[in-house]
């Protein structure tokens, strides 16, 4: 039923091999998605992971469109909505019930 796949993997873009045993697990486990990294990767994502890494999270400096002040958002911000720093944001949340 089921047959050897390759794969490319989507970090190191190398060929690994989706065995036939390998997708039987899957399917007894109910994934449904085949893998899309090599062992080498996934074993270096769970090791980033697990060690706490994190990844750099790009920032994008905007001006508040309430006080002016310069800020940073973790957002690309486009033109149709204002962008607020974390204070004037505070003030625009809608109160919790």
């Amino acid at each position: 039923m089921f047959q050897d796949k390759e794969i490319v993997c989507k970090d190191c873009g190398s060929t690994f091999i989706f065995t036939a045993g390998e997708q039987e697990f899957y399917a007894e486990k109910g994934f449904e998605n085949e893998p899309q990294r090599c062992r080498s990767c996934r074993n270096a994502r769970k090791t980033s992971r697990n060690t706490g890494e994190q990844r750099t999270r790009e920032m994008f400096t905007v001006v508040c469109a309430d006080c002016g002040v310069e800020t940073q958002v973790p957002f690309q911000p486009n033109s149709d909505r204002p962008v607020y720093c974390r204070e004037c944001y505070q003030n625009h949340r809608p109160a919790r019930a």
